[in-house]
């Protein structure tokens, strides 16, 4: 079984999210989009992941209208998505639901917290929170309509939703890693938003739980993948 995991930048790439696929027995393959628009899609894959990314899910870029075209095809077969961040802006978006930017960025370390809803979901289950996570995002979304609401922020009410039974857009990031964290932090395209850090990001603050966290949550999904 595999699944097709659409990349925007190369720095924002699967993370811990790769230990879940690969321990679920799931084989996965990028697609970048924007490095060649005529790029070939496999059509038999399994499940889609959408990552992250710096640009808004309100470009106008053509490999971003192929992406909506491409997670409306996964929807309507009825298959496992994951958006993360700009992939779960791109996936309401997809759902109808209208993109905007957020009140102020959240850049960091920062707590979430779970709905009554996520206390029943499938990935969620389990998490009383709040949990400190890292969230690197400037925009966030309405929930989309027919979807459930799991989890919010002090900053931005919209961290995570469920629509229908297998597809999950995450606002925050669980699959970062510290080196990730290190090259996002130096990478030119973030770089206007470090300057405005209050101080630097402690990339190894809360890696042992963040990995707890990612093999919880992303092995759950890997699951519905592979049992689907």
């Amino acid at each position: 079984m595999s699944v097709l995991v659409l990349r925007h930048v190369p720095f924002e790439h699967l993370g811990l999210i790769e230990d879940a696929l690969l321990a679920a027995g799931l084989h996965f393959q990028y697609v970048d989009l924007f490095a060649s628009l005529g790029q070939a899609i496999p059509s038999d894959a399994d499940g889609l992941i959408i990552m992250g990314g710096p640009m808004s899910a309100n470009d106008e870029y053509p490999y971003m209208r192929r992406e909506l075209h491409l997670i409306t095809q996964f929807l309507a077969g009825g298959k496992p998505l994951l958006g993360v961040c700009l992939g779960a802006q791109l996936l309401a978006k997809a759902l109808g639901a209208p993109v905007y930017r957020n009140a102020v960025k959240e850049i960091g370390w920062m707590p979430v917290y779970f709905t009554a809803e996520a206390r029943a979901d499938p990935l969620f289950a389990g998490l009383k929170g709040p949990e400190t996570v890292f969230h690197w995002h400037g925009e966030t979304f309405d929930l989309p309509a027919g979807s459930v609401w799991l989890a919010f922020s002090d900053a931005c009410r919209l961290q995570a939703f469920r629509h229908g039974s297998n597809a999950y857009g995450l606002q925050f990031h669980l699959e970062v890693t510290p080196a990730m964290i290190s090259e996002w932090c130096a990478a030119e395209e973030n770089s206007a938003d470090v300057r405005q850090l209050p101080a630097p990001i402690d990339p190894h603050a809360h890696a042992a739980r963040m990995r707890e966290l990612s093999s919880l949550v992303f092995g759950r999904w890997a699951a519905v993948v592979r049992d689907k």
